[in-house]
């Protein structure tokens, strides 16, 4: 399966990232993916007073996606968006994958939220305006199990084990948006531990660059084998970065280290 991490830097223009997404999209399909990957909150990621009123996931950013999917013919993870959440104050932070029809395969709500607070350096609660998910996800793309996440469930190995054990997951995709501050000493490290503990592939799509006055996501996409090599990472700038995933490779690394058949908790 060849893969593609796409990288954005998407701001308080929708109608602008959704055509900086297609663009990307267009450059994954012209270099022979089979599946990409965009980042999180693909459509909006701005001042708060300014986003879009969220909307089901067939509204227009589950609508135009689907419609990108099956014009290049290519399976879709559309990174994240505000779906209409259970109430008017909460919103979900929802992962579709669409399939090379463009249907919805799957659906994935973000489990951990980031309430944050570092005095002098940041503030944020995204629980204050959004809902948590409660349903881990596992989609099959192209007969390869594929487990979902975003962003801030990085830092969460239980969700990425159940992936693994009960969904049967050898992929695990992360949209992300990660801050400057966080990302530049944990991004990477967490990325190769969440693939050599489960012993799957990882393909991490970030945002990149500033995006509002004091937020700045790290960039830094990338696809992560089994065995925690970096095969692909993306430059500092918005761009597609591709990689071949090998099952075969993952099946020995898992015959020959059986972690995952050896554990006991």
């Amino acid at each position: 399966m060849r893969v593609a991490v796409c990288q954005l830097n998407a701001r308080e223009d929708r109608k602008a990232n959704l055509a900086a997404a297609e663009s990307l999209l267009e450059r994954a399909a012209v270099g022979g993916a089979d599946l990409a990957v965009l980042p999180e909150y693909v459509d909006y990621l701005g001042p708060a007073a300014g986003m879009p009123e969220p909307e089901p996931v067939d509204g227009e950013v589950g609508t135009f996606f689907a419609g990108v999917a099956r014009r290049l013919g290519m399976w879709l993870v559309a990174g994240s968006f505000h779906e209409a959440g259970p109430d008017p104050e909460h919103t979900w932070n929802t992962s579709l994958v669409f399939d090379r029809t463009g249907a919805l395969a799957a659906s994935y709500r973000k489990i951990h939220l980031y309430d944050v607070e570092i005095p002098g350096r940041v503030s944020y609660r995204e629980s204050a305006t959004v809902a948590p998910g409660d349903q881990p996800v596992v989609v099959t793309v192209e007969g390869v199990r594929v487990g979902l996440s975003i962003c801030y469930d990085l830092r969460f190995p239980e969700l990425y084990r159940r992936l693994a054990t009960d969904g049967g997951a050898q992929v695990l995709v992360v949209p992300a948006a990660f801050m400057l501050h966080t990302g530049r000493d944990h991004w990477e490290v967490l990325l190769r531990a969440r693939a050599i503990e489960n012993q799957c592939y990882v393909l991490a799509a970030g945002q990149i660059g500033d995006h509002e006055p004091g937020r700045t996501c790290f960039g830094r996409s990338m696809v992560v084998d089994p065995w925690g090599t970096v095969l692909a990472q993306a430059p500092d700038e918005p761009g597609v970065t591709f990689a071949e995933l090998d099952l075969d490779r993952l099946a020995t690394i898992r015959a020959e280290l059986p972690s995952l058949a050896n554990r006991r908790l």
